[in-house]
């Protein structure tokens, strides 16, 4: 009697690798509040806690507390304001992204969004929100960019597009055609000029020589067609009451 021969065995198949998962899909968010305004910090503490699908996980008031709150807590979204005391948002922003590419940013601000929205999705942030409009869109932005996708008002959206088909007349006449001229940089000297801060509290911010913000003076000063130092500490000043009236 012939021996049965033995049927071939199939190959087992690799394992095929899990799907990526949003941080809500593995349970709670972890949300990193930052704002120099204590009571505001509480007020979005409750408001993320309340949430079923995040929480808060630390909370900072500066530029320092928030990088190291960051680098110790390791949160999902960093949600934060464009001021913070001691240094600029902006360059926060990027270096936070260049220190954790997957960490998600979403900006919450009285700044101009017509003027700054753009600058902070450059900077690394995927949303941008007014202030006034925290209570009904923080938690449906938080959402929207942990689920992968960018969150801007209607408003940015529609100068972005009309940005993009050549519309730029329109977008210019709602966003300030001469201080969204200025660089990045330009604008956060103009900024802190306008705050009262002097040329060296200036460069202390912002960790530049006073050589380079007396620079910066001079590119702003041109930009703007400014006569004189007087003429451009006045524009700065009106600029800025100007964005803390827009933003109550």
């Amino acid at each position: 009697m012939k021996a049965a021969k033995p049927k071939p065995v199939a190959p087992a198949e690799p394992p095929k690798p899990a799907p990526a998962e949003s941080p809500t899909a593995k349970g709670k968010a972890r949300i990193f509040v930052a704002d120099d305004h204590p009571f505001l910090r509480l007020g979005l503490t409750h408001l993320i806690n309340a949430a079923p699908d995040m929480t808060v996980c630390g909370e900072g008031e500066s530029v320092a507390t928030v990088r190291t709150g960051v680098e110790r807590t390791k949160p999902d979204l960093l949600l934060t304001d464009l001021c913070l005391g001691d240094g600029d948002g902006l360059e926060l922003i990027k270096s936070l992204r260049a220190q954790f590419p997957k960490l998600r940013i979403l900006v919450l601000s009285q700044q101009d969004e017509t003027l700054f929205a753009e600058r902070t999705l450059r900077a690394g942030a995927q949303g941008y929100i007014m202030k006034e409009r925290a209570t009904q869109d923080v938690l449906e932005g938080v959402r929207t960019i942990l689920g992968g996708d960018l969150y801007v008002s209607r408003k940015v959206a529609a100068l972005a597009m009309r940005k993009l088909v050549g519309g730029g007349a329109e977008s210019a006449a709602a966003g300030g055609t001469e201080i969204s001229g200025l660089s990045d940089r330009e604008l956060q000297v103009f900024r802190l000029l306008g705050a009262g801060k002097r040329t060296k509290e200036i460069a202390e911010s912002l960790k530049l020589s006073p050589k380079t913000v007396e620079t910066y003076r001079e590119n702003i000063k041109h930009k703007l067609d400014l006569g004189n130092a007087t003429a451009l500490i006045h524009r700065a000043t009106e600029w800025v009451q100007g964005q803390a009236t827009a933003g109550k």
